[in-house]
Parts: structure tokens; C-alpha cells; sequence
């Protein structure tokens, strides 16, 4: 008797060689050691860590060891992180990835950032719809996460466009510089997964 449950295909978390992808104005590529100045210069932005919440890099060392932890997940298959550049330039603008996969649950949680001179410019949502596009036709997940500070409303719009929906709000359940902080949590579904039975 052929059983009626479905199960959802097997995660494609083969990421060598590395899935470059392309938008109309953007390249998402691997992060290379080359990339560690313009890392630490992200990441030790005040203006783009307002709402992310975690310590700003302290050094192009932390840096370059930021790009070895990439690299670790990615021939671990434990997550994927993409270096976001301009077509024309091929510099580093920002980053964004599946930063943490749950395999056994086939969910993945996303995060992203850009310099605050490419924001405002609808680049982010080039990048979001075609990482989201991958996580779902290529590596077979189920459901992507995204937590956010409440306060960012720009991230929380963003979220809302490609039709993330509010799966929680959890009160003072985070941490950070001497403060206890609010998370949303935000989920979209991949409502057409293939299935074997």
C-alpha cells in the first residue's frame, strides 16, 4: 500500500561551485578575502547597525576571519552568504544569505545589509527576490525566517512586499548593550513545494 504522506525533496546543499546569481543591476558572488575592508566598513557602520543589534567589527583581522567563517559554512553546508556588488563595480555594497539553515526543517533565516548610500534604491529587493527564489527552486527549503528589530521599519516593509507575514513578537527576549530588546518574527512559505511520496 503506497503511503499518502508527503515529504518534501531532499535539501540541495551543494554549494561548490558557488550559485553566483544576477539581477538587472546586481551580482551576488562569494565573499572573497578581498572583500575585509569593505566587510569591516559595514559592519562597523553605526547607521547600519542601528537595528541589528550585535557589536560593531573591531578590526580588519575580525574581518578577514568573518570571510574564513563564510567560507567554513559554506564547504560545511551550513549556511550561504552572498557579497551584493553593483554589475559595473563587482565592489562589495552589502551582504545577504541564509545565515542559519535548520536541515530538519528545511527553514532557513535570512539576513541582509546594505551601505546606507545604496538604500532607497529598490537594490535590496532585487537581491531579496532572487535569494529567496534560490532558497526555495534550488536548495528545496520549506519556509524562510527573518528577525527583526521592531523598530526597523524599513526591513519590516521590505519583508511585507515579498509577502513574509508576522509569525511572532517576542517581548524583551534579546540582550544587547545593557538593554533587554523586542524581536519580530517574520516567515514566508513556500506554498508549491515538490513532493515525493
Amino acid at each position: 500500500m503506497q503511503s499518502t504522506r508527503a515529504h518534501l525533496m531532499n535539501l540541495n546543499l551543494n554549494f561548490d561551485p558557488f550559485p553566483v546569481l544576477q539581477t538587472s543591476r546586481l551580482t551576488l558572488r562569494k565573499p572573497l578575502l578581498s572583500d575585509a575592508a569593505a566587510l569591516f566598513r559595514l559592519r562597523s557602520d553605526d547607521s547600519v547597525l542601528q537595528y541589528l543589534d550585535r557589536p560593531k567589527m573591531a578590526s580588519l583581522d575580525e574581518a578577514r576571519e568573518f570571510v574564513e567563517k563564510i567560507h567554513d559554512n559554506l564547504d560545511n553546508n551550513n549556511s550561504i552568504n552572498w557579497a551584493i556588488t553593483p554589475k559595473d563595480t563587482n565592489e562589495l555594497i552589502g551582504t545577504i544569505g541564509f545565515w542559519r539553515i535548520e536541515k530538519e526543517h528545511y527553514r532557513a533565516e535570512i539576513g541582509y545589509m546594505l551601505f546606507p548610500e545604496y538604500q532607497r534604491r529598490g537594490l535590496m529587493q532585487e537581491a531579496l527576490s532572487e535569494v529567496i527564489a534560490f532558497g526555495f527552486n534550488t536548495l528545496n527549503l520549506h519556509s524562510v525566517e527573518a528577525n527583526c528589530n521592531p523598530a526597523n521599519v524599513a526591513s519590516i516593509l521590505l519583508l511585507e512586499k515579498n509577502n513574509f507575514v508576522k509569525e511572532a513578537y517576542f517581548k524583551e527576549n534579546y540582550y544587547f548593550a545593557g538593554k533587554f530588546l523586542d524581536s519580530v518574527i517574520f516567515s514566508l512559505v513556500n506554498t508549491n513545494p515538490t513532493i515525493i511520496k
